[in-house]
């Protein structure tokens, strides 16, 4: 069939929708729309055979509806209405919840029902949820419901026998925290807001700020709302009964000014920060502790885990640097294999373009984060002594789909949708992809994936061999997975042969041209675009960051959204 996406950002849920849906035989096109004009130009090019809208904010116009069935996907079970329904979900504490995909009639929320399915809601933040257990409910009931209408049998059930909530926007007066509340209300207010729009507050010095991403605390204390330490750019703040931690601080937009960026907390507060002490965290800080900690390493039969989990799955140059530390741990351990990543939200998404549009040169942040992302796939590519596996939970795109690439064996959870790209964003590219990329694909095909700049499924990231195992698991049960498949890999009596072929296939690739060419001649047309003030990249990062209309590099190209 002919089908025609309808979007109001491409964002991960339109990205899988698109790569599946191909995937499984259909033409598929892809158009971000924001007006009514745009849908009915859309609709007139492309003449689709059905019409869906995996995250559209707004109505589809009636003279579109009445001429082409169009499927609404909307995070909420069936009766449920309104913008804010999992934001809702969250903050009223659901167990489970529901994704209805519904026909678009003349009022939001409230056509014909062609699928719906239920999910429970994890305890993790809102972005985390919706690229998750959102995502997957929504294909799968997405998926029945493109079915059934190709079956041209079906017919849709009203929503009469449904009980009707229609909800409000969930507003920053019913998002307000009380510091001197319990830990766990608080957290919920704040799960609830990430990625967007955030938590309003005025406690923390030099605010208001939005407050993004939070996690608990569970032995530093003090005030109700007193900043009382802070670890890896986070801020631990004290509230009734325990204390929180705040990764993300946003300022509040000014009337005329585009969005705000996000940035670590620290990095935000700047010389607002109080003299509190930085507790730097152990990497093998006990997983049973609630507190925070940005990176990880633990050990289980002979595999050493490095965890690592950054909001939006950006790494700015101080977290790639804490990644490479705690890699460079693991591979003084004794062990055979090591695993990167394994969680359950974004692997990786390569440089931190928000921390490079505030420094105050961003050409010369953007230089220091590449050398910290090339140091840290340059260890990957250099251990010979072991072997590596990526494991994807989410979502990898630019530097951090090489850094996946780079391991040994690359492992992705069902659902998972690769970027392997840097166009969208004016870039050539680094991370040692021209020997990576070519390696794994061939030459001519890593090319086309640079060049297309389209997102790929895991299906066909297996086939061309991008990826190496696809993991069947809820995003819950991912890590779980990967942690009994690895311990299978360090018992394989093959392994020993694997590492020893892999070092010697090193040494020959080595022999043939040294790791440090291809790293010199990407970064040297990355330095190019970085220190050109008038290189396409400085107004795409900004346009990104903050959330404005860009200009993509090619008029074919969309570029992805920083939202969920």
């Amino acid at each position: 069939m002919r089908i025609l996406l309808l979007a109001s950002a491409f964002n991960s849920l339109t990205q899988r929708v698109q790569v599946e849906l191909r995937d499984r035989g259909h033409t598929v096109a892809t158009e971000v729309v924001h007006a009514d004009h745009e849908v009915r130009d859309a609709v007139g090019r492309h003449r689709p055979e059905l019409v869906v809208a995996p995250m559209l904010k707004t109505a589809v116009p009636e003279d579109v509806w009445t001429r082409h069935t169009c499927l609404i996907v909307h995070p909420g079970p069936p009766g449920d209405r309104g913008p804010s329904s999992l934001d809702w979900a969250i903050h009223e504490d659901r167990d489970t919840w529901g994704v209805t995909v519904l026909q678009a009639d003349g009022q939001m929320d409230a056509g014909d029902v062609w699928a719906s399915t239920s999910f429970p809601v994890a305890c993790v933040g809102k972005s985390d949820l919706y690229r998750g257990e959102v995502s997957d409910a929504a294909m799968d009931a997405l998926a029945l419901a493109v079915e059934r209408f190709e079956s041209g049998t079906y017919r849709p059930s009203p929503q009469k026998g449904h009980t009707v909530h229609v909800r409000p926007v969930l507003r920053q007066d019913a998002r307000r925290i009380d510091w001197a509340s319990g830990t766990d209300g608080i957290l919920r207010a704040l799960r609830a807001a990430d990625s967007q729009p955030g938590v309003l507050d005025d406690r923390l010095p030099g605010g208001p700020w939005y407050l993004h991403g939070g996690h608990p605390e569970d032995r530093l204390r003090g005030g109700p709302g007193e900043v009382v330490a802070t670890r890896a750019e986070a801020v631990c703040v004290a509230t009734g009964d325990g204390a929180v931690w705040i990764p993300q601080l946003r300022r509040p937009r000014r009337s005329g000014e585009p969005a705000s960026v996000k940035l670590p907390a620290t990095v935000a507060l700047g010389r607002s920060l109080p003299d509190v002490p930085e507790m730097h965290a152990d990497p093998e800080t006990s997983a049973a502790r609630r507190t925070f900690a940005d990176v990880r390493y633990e050990e289980h039969d002979d595999v050493g885990f490095v965890r690592f989990s950054f909001p939006g799955g950006a790494m700015s140059t101080a977290q790639c640097r804490r990644v490479l530390s705690a890699y460079r741990h693991a591979c003084r351990r004794p062990t055979r294999v090591v695993v990167l990543g394994g969680g359950r939200d974004f692997f990786s998404n390569g440089i931190h373009l928000g921390v490079i549009e505030a420094a105050s040169d961003p050409a010369r942040e953007s230089w220091a984060n590449i050398q910290a992302m090339n140091d840290l796939v340059e260890a990957v590519l250099t251990t010979t002594d072991r072997l590596v596996v990526a494991a994807l939970g989410g979502n990898a795109a630019a530097g951090g789909a090489m850094l996946a690439i780079a391991a040994d064996d690359v492992w992705c959870r069902s659902g998972t949708v690769l970027n392997p790209h840097y166009r969208l964003m004016g870039l050539p590219g680094s991370e040692y992809w021209t020997y990576s990329l070519p390696r794994r694909v061939g030459p001519d095909r890593a090319e086309a994936l640079m060049r297309a700049a389209e997102p790929v499924g895991v299906s066909a990231a297996q086939r061309m061999g991008l990826v190496d195992r696809i993991v069947t698991a809820s995003p819950s049960d991912f890590g779980r997975r990967v942690t009994a498949m690895a311990a299978e890999l360090a018992a394989d009596p093959e392994t020993h042969q694997r590492i020893t072929d892999k070092k010697r296939v090193r040494a020959r690739d080595e022999a043939a041209k040294p790791l440090v060419a291809y790293r010199d001649e990407e970064l040297a047309r990355m330095r190019r675009t970085f220190f050109d003030p008038g290189a396409p990249y400085h107004a795409l990062r900004a346009a990104f960051v903050r959330k404005q209309p860009s200009r993509p590099v090619a008029p074919s190209m969309r570029a992805p959204s920083p939202t969920i």
